[in-house]
């Protein structure tokens, strides 16, 4: 399971959770193994940037309207927003340092 520091995003809460601020989404689905890969990297990522900026993850198949949205067609998928505006995209599995220096470049 998912850090407390990381948050859920839903078709509900998605558009509110990105508005402000540096945002990090991890799109998976349970049954993704490369997703359940990165999960413990996603957790950490959480930790360090805690204050700092919002890690979260969503769950394609419980909500497809924004997964659609922004086209994701393979997971994992991380996309980073900056104020709302979509920042940066990774698709598939990346390191904690990777996705560490691109949380930071977004931070400056």
């Amino acid at each position: 399971m998912a850090s407390e520091k990381v948050q859920t995003f839903t078709d509900g809460n998605f558009d509110d959770a990105t508005k402000t601020g540096v945002v990090l989404v991890d799109f998976w689905a349970e049954w993704c193994g490369p997703c359940r890969r990165l999960a413990p990297t996603v957790d950490q990522i959480a930790a360090d940037f805690d204050g700092r900026a919002v890690v979260g993850k969503l769950d394609v198949d419980a909500n497809p309207n924004v997964a659609a949205k922004f086209q994701i067609r393979g997971i994992p998928t991380i996309l980073i927003f900056k104020n709302g505006e979509l920042a940066d995209t990774v698709v598939g599995l990346a390191s904690k340092e990777d996705l560490s220096g691109r949380l930071e470049q977004q931070l400056q």
